[in-house]
């Protein structure tokens, strides 16, 4: 591929979108949106096409990437078949597979990569030999459609079996739940875990890799809040990590960004899931790493050489969620980074977020933790 000015067609709109042209404007490129919804994030930096606008939007895109791992597989390997485009980049077994959390703990295994004990359940009886088989408590989960702690129920007592069968059990059947294609639900036993961390990893049309640092995670309500880069005495769990995501970004020959999230346990890493895209962890890069998440998936989606994954700054990234702090007070610290993602305000959703880099993070994490919930 040449260094001509390029045109991504990125499947999604939302503030992931947004970031990723931001990143290729930089570079001289150009990106357009495939996205139903109306007034998304994305529309600020390109033009969006609606779904019954695929031909336009193909039309229009040199190179296909993506936003979010929900996309529809039809959509997806449709792009990918054309000839007379660049491919879709990642490739659609990484996004069968993320969409999938029995497919992903199945690949988890065959490569060696140590998960939590899990069990497929089709019906009310698997369920209940699942509970006798993996103990109690254990979380229930749909297979498909779930995300930022959405299609879960923890089974603690054996009276809360049937209850999360009537919630979820439907999903089954393809006749409730997150999506409407039938598929088995999954239950994973529970593990003692000290945190949750993640890594994110690049890897380039040629097969190079690169790596960000461990970074560890902070959820309130199943949404990440807070993300502390690099992760605080990971030195150890490095080599694991690196090695964990190396496999799964060779075994799928992945392009682009991927994300691997894990459990610390007393033995080590346990996985848990993955996110073949760029990713909330990952937010803090803009600012404190040397080359951002964004920029490289970019540059890995046009075959353009990988940028330095170094740290530049410790950094503390929070979520702004569901409503908008005082500007003017947030911007009053040090080091202080804010991103808005033109949402409107709504309880549980990620408006937008604040990177903090300075000499004093705890302080400032301390003081704008106060803001963002008061």
């Amino acid at each position: 591929m040449t260094d001509s000015i390029k045109t991504i067609g990125i499947l999604g709109g939302g503030q992931l979108g947004m970031m990723l042209a931001q990143a290729a404007l930089k570079l001289g490129h150009r990106c357009v949106f495939l996205e139903d919804a109306d007034g998304v994030p994305a529309a600020l930096y390109g033009q969006v096409f609606k779904y019954n606008e695929l031909d336009d939007f193909i039309t229009a895109s040199d190179v296909f990437t993506l936003e979010f791992e929900n996309t529809p597989i039809k959509t997806a390997k449709s792009l990918a078949s054309l000839e007379h485009k660049g491919s879709l980049f990642p490739p659609t077994n990484a996004l069968e597979i993320a969409q999938d959390r029995l497919a992903e703990k199945v690949l988890f295994n065959r490569l060696n990569i140590d998960t939590v004990p899990f069990m497929a359940v089709n019906s009310l009886d698997e369920l209940q030999t699942a509970t006798n088989k993996l103990g109690l408590p254990l979380v229930l989960k749909t297979s498909r459609g779930g995300y930022d702690g959405k299609g879960q129920f923890v089974i603690k007592t054996q009276s809360d079996i049937a209850t999360a069968w009537e919630e979820l059990g439907d999903a089954v059947t393809g006749d409730g739940g997150l999506t409407d294609a039938p598929a088995p639900l999954i239950a994973e036993g529970f593990i003692h875990f000290s945190r949750e961390v993640s890594i994110i990893a690049v890897r380039s049309q040629n097969g190079d890799i690169c790596y960000y640092p461990l970074v560890e995670n902070h959820h309130t309500n199943g949404i990440l809040s807070k993300t502390i880069a690099p992760a605080a005495n990971a030195d150890h769990l490095t080599e694991q990590a690196q090695s964990n995501i190396s496999k799964i970004l060779s075994h799928l020959d992945y392009v682009g960004v991927l994300t691997l999230e894990l459990f610390v346990s007393d033995d080590g890493l346990i996985a848990n899931e993955i996110a073949p895209r760029v990713h909330n962890s990952g937010h803090w890069t803009i600012e404190g790493a040397n080359t951002s998440q964004f920029e490289n998936h970019i540059r890995a989606v046009l075959g353009l050489p990988l940028g330095d994954t170094g740290i530049i700054k410790p950094s503390v990234m929070l979520n702004v969620i569901g409503k908008y702090p005082d500007v003017s007070e947030l911007l009053t610290h040090t080091g202080v980074h804010f991103h808005h993602y033109h949402k409107a305000e709504r309880d549980g959703r990620k408006i937008g977020h604040i990177t903090v880099m300075s000499d004093d993070n705890d302080g400032i994490v301390t003081n704008i933790t106060q803001l963002l919930t008061s």
